[in-house]
């Protein structure tokens, strides 16, 4: 898988993310281009649609059905992007120079944030992507 934006960046807090990957309070996501995406064994991996109220959501979390790992989300609506989940990949990552901390308002009482003096703080999403981020911070 290729990506523009490789750095675990974005730390997201919502509730979602946080049933779903059983993480300590927030889910790392990268930005990667899906056709650069190459999957052996797909007959493990299954895919979950959260659920918001009466609302099912059209975004894809794919996960092992082994072991539960999340490996990735995609969805429809950006049909050229895949986010692989920071903890499914094994090699090294680089290390941002600040990380956007978003949907706090969400978070679990019992989370709390490693928030770092350049970090950025949203109560819910960003007014920045994570493209134009990585290009202020002169990333790309």
């Amino acid at each position: 898988m290729s990506s523009k934006h490789p750095y675990p960046y974005s730390l997201c807090y919502c509730s979602i993310c946080l049933k779903t990957t059983g993480s300590g309070g927030f889910v790392i996501n990268l930005n990667a281009q899906y056709d650069t995406l190459e999957v052996i064994g797909r007959k493990h991996i299954t895919v979950y649609h959260a659920k918001i109220g009466d609302t099912t959501s059209p975004a894809e979390c794919h996960f092992c059905k082994h072991c539960s790992s999340n490996l990735w989300l995609y969805d429809a609506r950006w049909p050229e992007l895949v986010h692989p989940f920071a903890s499914a990949i094994d090699s090294e990552l680089p290390i941002p120079p600040e990380r956007t901390h978003l949907m706090l308002a969400s978070k679990a009482s019992w989370v709390t944030p490693h928030i770092q003096k350049p970090d950025k703080q949203f109560d819910e999403c960003p007014d920045e992507s994570i493209a134009a981020g990585y290009q202020r911070l002169n990333l790309e």
